[in-house]
């Protein structure tokens, strides 16, 4: 991708599954990467040391004091941050009839609190710079649709869309660009934790069902949008969703 030699990408979730895909993607593209995530912050780190300069840092993204020591830990590390991936998100499958406050709480502070945080940190640190960049938040295929078991999952990725609408529409002045990305059904530990406990035909059927590409994504696949959006080559992407669900949209 055009552009993406040099910059300085912040990845938060950025320690396994889509996130850990996107840090190898942005330092094959030439970039200079840091991470943060709950654990695998060490192991990230050394296992794609190797591509370019990376480093990384423990992080709860819904906790207002850990997003400040992100920001100040990314920005000693990387000298200022070009590209911001707003990556880190949980899912839990259960019925809404079940679901508990303290479960709703959980997911809405990590997949939209935490999107919040951080998006807010390093927009303001773009701003106090005077430089261009771009931003690009997790959203889903369930922003879009209500899928059931997911109530809290559907709510907090419906928020982050409206949220990269606006703040596209505030940030745009600032030269910065906000976009998300809206995956379907991709192949991440977070989705075989939740596989686990389901039958074990359930996957397969799904895929036939309701994917007309017959499979699930592939994590790499999302890190190529990723580096989309965050490249010169969408320079005048602002405000949008890009979906990658191989066709599950497409479906009456």
């Amino acid at each position: 991708m055009r552009g993406l030699t040099g910059k300085n990408v912040l990845i938060t979730g950025g320690t396994s599954g889509i996130g850990a895909a996107a840090a190898r993607r942005f330092l094959e593209e030439g970039s200079r990467v840091f991470v943060c995530g709950l654990d695998g912050v060490g192991e990230t780190v050394e296992e794609l040391g190797a591509l370019g300069e990376i480093g990384g840092t423990v992080c709860d993204v819904s906790r207002e004091d850990e997003v400040a020591r992100l920001l100040a830990e990314a920005e000693s590390a990387l000298g200022g941050i070009d590209v911001l991936l707003n990556n880190a998100g949980t899912s839990r499958r259960e019925p809404f009839l079940e679901i508990t406050a303290g479960h709703w709480d959980t997911v809405i502070a990590v997949n939209l609190r935490g999107m919040f945080l951080v998006g807010q940190a390093v927009s303001r640190a773009m701003v106090a710079r005077g430089t261009r960049g771009s931003i690009v938040n997790m959203a889903s295929t369930n922003a879009l649709g209500g899928e059931a078991d997911y109530a809290h999952y559907n709510a907090s990725k419906g928020g982050v869309l409206q949220l990269t609408r606006t703040m596209a529409v505030e940030l745009g002045a600032h030269g910065i660009r906000v976009n998300a990305l809206c995956p379907g059904y991709i192949r991440t530990p977070l989705n075989a934790s939740i596989e686990a406990g389901l039958d074990p035909g359930f996957v397969a059927a799904y895929q036939r069902d309701h994917i007309p590409l017959g499979r699930a994504g592939r994590a790499e696949e999302v890190a190529a949008a990723y580096a989309f959006l965050a490249s010169d080559d969408a320079s005048f992407v602002h405000g949008a969703e890009l979906v990658i669900d191989g066709g599950q949209l497409a479906i009456m």
